[in-house]
Parts: structure tokens; sequence; C-alpha cells
């Protein structure tokens, strides 16, 4: 029996590295033929994943909105946290990306589109009752004012007191905090993501 487990074990690990060299071997591929279209240098790790999946409670209702999956860590984290994937719809803008998504999520909504017209997005599919906003897009590569005006949008969507969840590789915020309208909590960072980064949760006032 011990044995047995052990070659289990051996088995499902060989699995999830093989899972793994697939992401980074579809997202190096991917970058290297759109390198503008690809803010991150490397897929979320699956500290940074499960860190960020951590701020969502599955016993929420609504959807839960994720942006920028990419190859799908966090896409794949959230899942893991409990969230149903008929509950998860994944705007994501990289057609080869999306593609990957639905081979590899094929119970997740995927939206090809652009995150950053999220209001429009959202009405366009008839998604209103938004639970939670999950993001993995890289906002330093935009200006200030479009950074604030997707918060805002998903604020505009968000019950109070819900979350739109960020990671960054910066020692400053994507989006300052602002007393009106939402509060700012940021988390420690995760060394071992390549490179360190750490997640910022903002959240409806």
């Amino acid at each position: 029996m011990f044995v047995h487990r052990l070659r289990d074990e051996a088995m499902a690990e060989a699995q999830r590295l093989k899972g793994l060299c697939a992401d980074d071997i579809t997202f190096l591929r991917t970058w290297a033929s759109r390198p503008l279209t690809t803010g991150a240098v490397s897929p979320s790790g699956r500290g940074l994943a499960r860190a960020m999946a951590a701020g969502v409670d599955p016993a929420w209702s609504g959807t839960i909105v994720e942006l920028g999956p990419g190859t799908g860590s966090v896409t794949a984290a959230l899942i893991a946290r409990g969230v149903p994937a008929e509950r998860l719809v994944a705007i994501e803008f990289n057609p080869d990306f999306a593609v990957h998504l639905r081979r590899r999520f094929p119970g997740v909504g995927i939206i090809e589109g652009d995150a950053y017209t999220l209001g429009q997005t959202l009405s366009h599919h008839g998604i209103s009752d938004v639970a939670a906003v999950v993001s993995s897009l890289p906002l330093f590569t935009r200006p200030p004012m479009m950074r604030r005006q997707l918060l805002e949008q998903a604020m505009d969507h968000l019950p109070a007191g819900r979350p739109f969840i960020q990671f960054s590789y910066a020692l400053v915020p994507p989006v300052r905090e602002d007393a009106r309208h939402w509060s700012l909590e940021v988390g420690d960072w995760v060394l071992l993501n390549l490179p360190p980064a750490r997640v910022w949760t903002y959240r409806k006032l």
C-alpha cells in the first residue's frame, strides 16, 4: 500500500509539473509573438495565485470576474479555492491565451475582449451581479487615469465591501486609495514569485 501511495503521489506530481511546463511554454510562445499585449514576465506562481484567490469567498453569490488571466494560473487557484467554474468569467485580450484557456477550463466563461472597457464588456454579455474582480492586468503599462477608470468601472458593478484584487511588482499601489469610494489593503511580498510581487485589495465603500 505504501509503495502504491508513493507511486500515485509521484505520478500526480509529474502531471502537475507537466501542466506547469505547458503553461510556461504557452506563455513564452505567446509573449514572443505578441510581446506588447503580454505584460507579465512569466505566469503567476502558485503562491501569488493562491494569495489572490484567498480574497474571494466562494459562498458569495454572483459572478467572479477575472481580468487578464493569461495561461490561467489564477483561474486554477480560484477553482481550487472552491469557486464553481460556471460562476467564473475571464476576460482575456490575447486570442492565443483565450484559446488556451477554453481548452484548459471548459466550464469557465472566456471572453476575448478588452478588460479596460470593463463596464461595456459586462453589459454586452449580460453580467450585472458581480461578486468580486480579480485582476492580473499589467496596470503600470497604462496611464494613471486609465487605471483609475478601470477601477471605477469595477466599483460600479461591485456591492459595498466586495474586492477588486490586483497584483503588482511595484512598491507603490497601481491606483491610490480614495477615501470617498474605496479602501486599500496591501499584502505581504510573495518572495517566491518571479519577480516578487504582492496583492493590493481595493474594497468598495
